[in-house]
């Protein structure tokens, strides 16, 4: 199965933002058709739910809901089926696809607030005024 994505080619351009949000509907079907195969081959099921990969495909779709230009839209999906493509036929690694899709920014942000815990005042100062 993660071969069956090899033979898609690129689509021609939507006609209109009709058709270019049926394409994204497709897309969110494509994705969420391939998540056991994702979860299987990066063996991810100590670390995420199928539904928390779903919510965070959405996620990911929904940022760019407020974009009416097809061609642009049609951009963005090309470059959705070449992510979905890339992780299917395992080109990235696991701590790729954990680090992007499951920890995403809400991680780093927490990781930032526990790091001055245990550290000295000149330390603490040190950093504060030397982080951007």
């Amino acid at each position: 199965m993660a071969f069956t994505m090899r033979a898609v080619k690129v689509p021609p351009n939507s006609a209109s933002l009709e058709e270019a949000r049926h394409r994204v509907f497709d897309f969110f079907k494509q994705a969420c058709r391939s998540i056991p195969t994702v979860m299987e081959i990066y063996n991810l099921d100590d670390v995420v739910t199928p539904s928390q990969l779903r919510s965070t495909i959405a996620k990911e779709i929904r940022k760019n809901q407020n974009i009416t230009n097809p061609k642009v839209i049609d951009m963005l999906l090309f470059k959705g089926m070449e992510e979905l493509n890339n992780i299917v036929e395992h080109a990235k690694q696991r701590h790729h696809v954990i680090g992007q899709y499951v920890i995403g920014q809400e991680g780093l942000v927490h990781e930032l607030g526990s790091k001055d815990q245990g550290t000295s005042d000149f330390l603490k100062k040190f950093y504060s005024s030397n982080y951007f």
